[in-house]
């Protein structure tokens, strides 16, 4: 679909110039001067040619096929321009004009007008406001940038021109290699989507990278996310997700979530690997250079400096890897041939007068041993370190070994020769060990995601007539925020258990009431208008007594009619109280790019201040909710801790699953709060609950 835009048999350059300070003369130019093979057509109504080709007043007098155009016109003409390009048959379009939904309402217009045009001409648009395109596996540089990427296994995307501009010049100065380079511009047709969807199939691309801001379509990204994480690495910077950014919101879960949570949350179900920072970005690509992925999590640490090996071990725990010993054979083999005062265990130490025969020792088992996974080497250049030679042996040892080898050479002047050496030859080298270790873990993370099997997500028998009959009414009165009576009424259908309860409309009958259930109760007013009891001092505890049932009835209606005069109270509602147990918080928030967002978390009235949760995008499986529960740092606390029996996890892990559940079959529902679910050894109550649903849109 697509390959036109990548691998074109001929291009036009609309608003090509003699000028290389203009944009289209600029962009005409790196075509020819980077030796772009394919036919070159010029379009400029002033000219007869440019840089030795014949120029042309529009494209459709060309006469000749055209499958890509790149139009460097101002923006008014565009429409117009792109109107003739149709006419010549032109396949694919890359608008490198700027002024359109970035410069203000008639900017706007005119954007709506060119994807109209394109989309009834069937021809595919990059942009506008791009900085244009590259592909270097054909030489063709359709940009104006100053230079042209070496090539590479890399394909990268960018939504921002000024920043893809840096990156160019970046990878340029670093060396570093691109199959493909994309400015995203506007979105008008093409986003970053589209593109990580071909990047799967592309035979020159090895790793997928990109920066984003926004995403146009969160379903259709989850689909094709998770689909090409399991052929290629996916890395991606995402910026402009600031707590300044979020909606407010009226839940827990709502005050909780933002666009930053929700990008998380889509990143670790469809194994996208989040960058947290340019730096971080390329850091991570270079982990994956080598090609190469561990089985496991077992690293090898072979140094000749004690500091960097601790260094190295200590951020290799604190990310949960493990440190093995090599095997006894492999010890008891390099043992004679090392210094007596070299560690043979894990960091290998062959310190610092180590020779690169010493390295070459130890490589030479590492590589095969059974108990290691991967291999950090890290260098420091002592005044006998023999760099070169070092680097000579680590790339052919990596040429043989089916795990990843990393290294570390420290410092600057003396490891730079070298540090060319291994990026030549495709080893991944960092100047710090703890980045090293970091790329490791990335390499791993995303091996075992990769290697993960796809759970099917599971659906539960739920009475959905019966919530959809409750829904409906409650809609159809004009009424959107349910409180706990009804929001119970619809939970109960889908797996929910609430507390044995039972309205009271008198005090005479909430001592009836609360003899019945037996003692102790719990009170709470009841009206449709009062969402936030407590704040109204509508909710009382551990009623023992008829009189206090009747004592209590009272005070929280007078509560109720005192604070919020114009609610309508229908009574108090009295529950069986609930004893044991650990309070969670299970919720719903509806992000506005990927839909809705299950919360899990430490429950009551702390949760807000602990922030002590996990999100997940609906619909969840089984697998996403076991992990939602271990996520929270306090996920011990529901495990047993100091001789305590642990919690049901089953229950909230389908309480999770049901929520998810509910969600995907009402989508109307905007925000869902189950506070507090209390966890038993066996089973789960929910105790209380609200569900808001979306307004009709006025007009």
């Amino acid at each position: 679909m697509l390959e036109p835009l990548f691998n074109p048999d001929s291009i036009a350059v609309i608003g090509a110039s003699r000028d290389p300070q203009k944009v289209g003369g600029a962009v005409l130019n790196n075509l020819v001067r980077f030796s772009y093979k394919g036919r070159l057509y010029p379009v400029n109504p002033s000219a007869t040619d440019i840089l030795g080709l014949k120029a042309y007043q529009k494209a459709s007098e060309v006469g000749k096929s055209i499958d890509l155009a790149v139009i460097a016109v101002p923006a008014r003409f565009v429409p117009e321009t792109l109107v003739d390009c149709a006419a010549a048959g032109v396949r694919a379009a890359v608008i490198v004009s700027a002024g359109f939904k970035e410069a203000g309402p008639e900017g706007v217009r005119l954007e709506q007008e060119i994807r109209i045009i394109s989309k009834d001409n069937n021809i595919r648009i990059l942009g506008p406001n791009c900085l244009g395109i590259i592909n270097t596996a054909n030489s063709m540089n359709a940009t104006f940038a100053a230079g042209m990427l070496p090539s590479g296994r890399n394909a990268f995307f960018s939504q921002s021109g000024a920043l893809g501009i840096a990156i160019l010049d970046w990878a340029i100065g670093n060396r570093m290699g691109f199959s493909k380079f994309i400015s995203l511009g506007n979105k008008t047709d093409l986003n970053e989507i589209d593109f990580i969807e071909y990047f799967i199939n592309d035979p020159d691309t090895d790793v997928i990278l990109g920066y984003i801001e926004d995403v146009v379509d969160g379903r259709r990204f989850l689909n094709v996310a998770r689909k090409a994480t399991k052929v290629k690495p996916v890395i991606l910077l995402k910026s402009g997700g600031t707590e300044a950014g979020a909606r407010a919101a009226s839940s827990h879960t709502g005050a909780l979530a933002g666009s930053e949570t929700a990008f998380d949350a889509a990143f670790k179900q469809t194994g996208v690997i989040r960058a947290n920072g340019i730096q971080e970005l390329f850091d991570t690509a270079l982990a994956f250079s080598g090609g190469k992925l561990p089985s496991g999590n077992r690293l090898l640490i072979v140094t000749n400096a004690g500091g960097p090996g601790i260094i190295a071990a200590d951020a290799s725990e604190k990310l949960g890897l493990k440190l093995p010993q090599m095997s006894r054979n492999a010890i008891e083999s390099i043992a004679p041939l090392l210094p007596k005062n070299a560690s043979l265990y894990n960091p290998v130490d062959i310190i610092g007068d180590a020779t690169s025969e010493r390295y070459e020792v130890v490589l030479n088992k590492a590589i095969t041993d059974p108990n290691v996974d991967g291999i950090i080497v890290i260098l420091t250049p002592q005044a006998m370190t023999d760099v070169e030679n070092t680097a000579e042996i680590i790339i052919n040892k990596s040429k043989t070994a089916d795990k990843p080898v990393i290294t570390s050479f420290m410092g600057e002047m003396r490891v730079r020769e070298s540090i060319e050496m291994l990026k030549t030859s495709a080893i991944p080298n960092f100047s710090y060990p703890e980045t090293a270790v970091r790329a490791f873990k990335k390499l791993y993370d995303y091996n075992m995601w990769r290697q993960g099997i796809e759970e099917e997500i599971q659906g539960h028998m739920y009475n959905k007539d019966a919530a959809k009959g409750i829904i409906d009414s409650l809609l159809k009165a004009g009424r959107y925020e349910a409180g706990e009576d009804i929001a119970m009424a619809i939970l109960s259908n889908y797996g929910f258990v609430f507390p044995l309860r039972a309205l009271a409309r008198t005090a005479k009958e909430a001592a009836a009431i609360s003899e019945k259930i037996g003692f102790p109760v719990v009170m709470k007013v009841s009206s449709p208008d009062i969402l936030h009891k407590t704040d109204v001092g509508g909710v009382k505890l551990n009623i023992n007594s008829d009189v206090a049932a009747e004592d209590a009835f009272m005070e929280i209606t007078s509560n109720a009619k005192r604070l919020m005069p114009h609610a309508l109270i229908n009574g108090v509602m009295i529950y069986e109280m609930i004893k044991g147990g650990k309070e969670v918080i299970l919720g719903v928030t509806d992000d506005r790019t990927f839909g809705h967002m299950i919360m899990f978390g430490l429950g009551g009235i702390y949760v807000e201040v602990l922030k002590d949760v996990s999100f997940r995008i609906a619909p969840v499986s089984r697998k996403e909710a076991v992990s939602m529960i271990d996520e929270i740092k306090t996920a011990a606390l529901l495990k047993g801790t100091r001789g305590e029996r642990p919690v049901d996890i089953e229950a909230i892990v389908n309480g999770i699953l049901n929520i998810s559940s509910l969600v995907m079959d009402f989508p109307m529902i905007r925000e869902l709060d189950i506070n507090p679910l209390v966890v038993m050894n066996s089973g789960a109550f929910a105790i209380d609950a609200r569900i808001i649903f979306e307004r009709p849109k006025r007009g």
